[in-house]
């Protein structure tokens, strides 16, 4: 497989049946700059042709999972419409994609995962958590409407009352509080996090296939329906939304704040 075009944003290890995905930008801590973005979205278009794959196991490089949206990126679509449209295009296309892919995804949370981050996290089918790893949406935080996960997968985990508490205010969620609302799995130790992730996609890889898989595309279409009813709304109102000068703010005063 051609795996190596996604290089070195993304890392994928073919580990017999197992793939392991390695979001690897640990300097901006995962976060979405465009090769990233880009390769993450279409690394599971790949996947479905690997015939010789069974399971997926995606983290991070370094000490965070993935902690959303690149800062710079949202001074850009603040101030031009047709990069903002592109984007946010960019991650419709990457939700239907993780949705649509019939491969089992267990997601090895290994640090902070934010906003976006957050979102690929629990889009994936089983969710380990190092002890001190974090969920957080904090997309209303930085001005945006919270468009592409929290608003679509969050109220199928839990109740609606504490997802709109969490993502209104975007509060970190510790792993263990993670654990009891429904946004995740297990917690593991640090040092075993990987560990656990592969024993269990071990497992997952002795399965029967086809029904794995099917039972797996049956599951998703929980998420799938609610995809339908919310995304295309809350994308295009996240698209407006790039463009208010809260974003504007907030941006350029984060950047500010990291060249001090």
């Amino acid at each position: 497989m051609n795996y190596e075009r996604f290089s070195p944003a993304l890392l994928v290890e073919e580990r017999g049946p197992v793939r392991i995905i390695t979001m690897n930008k640990p300097e901006q801590l995962n976060s979405m700059s465009d090769d990233l973005h880009h390769a993450i979205g279409e690394v599971w278009h790949e996947l479905l042709s690997d015939h010789e794959a069974r399971v997926v196991v995606l983290t991070g490089a370094g000490r965070a999972f993935c902690t959303g949206g690149y800062m710079a990126n949202f001074i850009r679509s603040n101030q031009d419409p047709v990069m903002r449209r592109r984007d946010i295009r960019q991650a419709e296309h990457l939700a239907k994609a993780m949705i649509d892919c019939d491969l089992p995804i267990v997601a090895a949370v290994n640090g902070p995962a934010v906003g976006l981050g957050c979102s690929l996290a629990v889009m994936s089918d089983i969710v380990l958590m190092a002890d001190d790893a974090w969920f957080a949406d904090t997309h209303v935080n930085v001005g945006l409407v919270a468009g592409d996960g929290g608003a679509v997968s969050w109220p199928l985990m839990m109740s609606l009352l504490k997802a709109k508490e969490y993502i209104f205010l975007g509060d970190r969620i510790p792993a263990a509080d993670a654990v009891q609302l429904g946004l995740a799995n297990r917690v593991c130790p640090p040092d075993r996090l990987m560990e656990e992730a592969l024993l269990l996609a071990g497992r997952l890889a002795e399965q029967p296939q086809q029904a794995l898989r099917d039972t797996k595309r049956a599951l998703n279409k929980h998420l799938e329906h609610a995809a339908g009813l919310v995304l295309s709304f809350a994308l295009a109102a996240e698209t407006e939304s790039f463009g208010t000068e809260d974003v504007r703010k907030i941006a350029e005063g984060f950047l500010a704040r990291k060249k001090e």
